[in-house]
């Protein structure tokens, strides 16, 4: 078997995204000998990630912040020299509303995704009926489950607070997310602290009273998702890519270059892409090591004719698709005074939107002064035709709805659309089985990693520290 010159290994890095990325960037930071070349099929770097600067506004084509309490997104920003750039949502508009019969109407204050830290806001709110809070106030008194099986976010909210806390509350934060099916979605792969807090606590309502009492004195009250802790680039997460690029040796990324085919020979990784868009025959080139962060649909394609049963295993991690409409507004056109970060939209409610963000409310500077900036969320497991839909019959559609939950008068001023189908992972029940049966499979395989929001994390932070993770397994190996 030929063996790799340890000395400066040849690692491919197949996929541009933020993983792909942070893999590339992680191997050159811990080891600047080794030759990394990033293959990417489209024509930039970034994946999903991009921003867009027109007219006065800055919009984020898809994720526009990202969490700090999953540390690898800030401790990347700050290696690459960025952190003076991060900045906070709004502190003035922290909470979230909850679209009901065309009215927004205020989350309860305390309301954290699935469980509420304070009684009194449940109990006033105009979002549920009186046996709905009742039956959400006997969550104190229901037995935990003791045993560690997986069950969906559906099952587990219904069982733990009923069923209006599920559909009025619990499934629009949730789908906001995720973009998936509550009936599926994984809840110890997702949002298993919450199955921990039942565990040890015997209640959700004990063990989020439990941690009130802990916190320090002054701690801001917040509804839905934990806005205090969120961050973005003040000139947009595209800095973090560009960062990256440039951080990277110089030719080490090929653009517009899919990979055709992989194949393992000699314990060496033989990659085979197109020289240029013309060529007809893939020339073929070979690595020491491989990671693979491509979306799992695209990675099973690739690794079939290596191993059949790994294969099968990431294509049946299903992806769903998204779409964003960006709306530019003069303020006087809104009748609704937008004093929040966003509205989300439950399922019962029967509308394509899944949510609405009030993007220069949670950052200000991203709409002219006299301007608003909102964002409008649709497609997903709920309504997966629209994530394709063509533009001319999807806006029109998007602007109804928007029209009539935010009282707003007139056409948009500025308009943006953004299409990303097969982009989100669903982590189904039995998604972590899944990927400990991958795991097993990959680390028969000589320098093989995977990377990407399939497998541990759909957030920035997940991604970066899915990439990194490879990388440093990588060197390892090397070692």
């Amino acid at each position: 078997m030929t063996q790799p010159d340890l000395s400066s290994p040849r690692i491919a890095v197949v996929g541009g995204g933020i993983a792909g990325l942070a893999a590339a960037h992680r191997a050159v930071e811990l080891d600047p000998r080794c030759q990394v070349t990033l293959f990417e099929a489209g024509p930039r770097p970034g994946g999903v990630i991009s921003t867009l600067h027109r007219d006065g506004f800055q919009v984020e084509r898809s994720a526009d912040n990202f969490i700090t309490t999953v540390p690898f997104g800030l401790h990347l920003c700050k290696r690459l020299g960025l952190g003076e750039e991060l900045i906070s949502t709004n502190p003035a508009f922290r909470r979230t509303f909850v679209v009901r019969r065309n009215r927004l109407r205020p989350l309860p204050d305390g309301f954290l995704m699935m469980a509420p830290t304070r009684l009194w806001p449940l109990a006033v709110t105009p979002l549920l009926s009186p046996w709905g809070k009742l039956r959400a106030a006997c969550e104190y008194f229901i037995p935990p489950r003791t045993d560690d099986a997986d069950e969906s976010m559906a099952d587990f909210v219904r069982r733990r607070l009923g069923n209006e806390v599920f559909d009025r509350l619990v499934e629009p934060l949730v789908s906001a997310v995720y973009a998936a099916d509550m009936q599926r979605l994984s809840v110890l792969a997702t949002l298993s602290r919450f199955r921990e807090m039942e565990r040890d606590h015997g209640s959700l309502i004990r063990a989020m009273r439990r941690q009130i009492k802990h916190r320090p004195k002054g701690h801001p009250g917040e509804s839905g998702a934990r806005y205090s802790l969120f961050v973005t680039l003040r000139d947009g997460l595209s800095r973090l890519v560009e960062t990256l690029t440039s951080r990277l040796p110089a030719d080490s990324i090929r653009l517009n270059t899919p990979i055709e085919k992989i194949e393992l020979h000699d314990g060496k990784w033989r990659l085979f892409f197109p020289t240029h868009p013309s060529s007809l025959i893939p020339h073929p080139s070979d690595f020491d090591a491989l990671i693979l962060a491509t979306p799992s649909w695209m990675t099973a394609r690739l690794l079939e004719p290596v191993d059949s049963t790994l294969a099968g295993e990431l294509a049946a991690i299903r992806h769903e698709g998204t779409a964003i409409v960006s709306l530019g507004y003069s303020d006087r056109q809104i009748g609704h005074p937008l004093d929040g970060m966003g509205a989300v939209m439950p399922a019962v409610e029967q509308s394509p939107i899944l949510a609405v963000s009030f993007s220069s409310r949670k950052y200000p500077h991203r709409a002219p002064p006299g301007k608003t900036l909102l964002r409008v969320f649709v497609g997903g497991s709920r309504r997966p035709d629209l994530a394709e839909m063509p533009d001319d019959a999807l806006l029109p559609l998007v602007l109804r709805h928007v029209e009539k939950i935010l009282h707003v008068r007139g056409a948009p001023g500025f308009i943006d659309l953004a299409h990303w189908p097969r982009t989100m992972p669903q982590y189904h029940v039995g998604h972590k089985d899944r990927i400990a049966r991958i795991e097993t499979r990959i680390a028969t395989l000589p320098r093989l990693r995977l990377a990407g929001n399939a497998y541990h994390g759909v957030g920035i932070p997940d991604c970066i520290h899915s990439g990194e993770t490879a990388a440093e397994r990588i060197l390892a190996d090397f070692s």
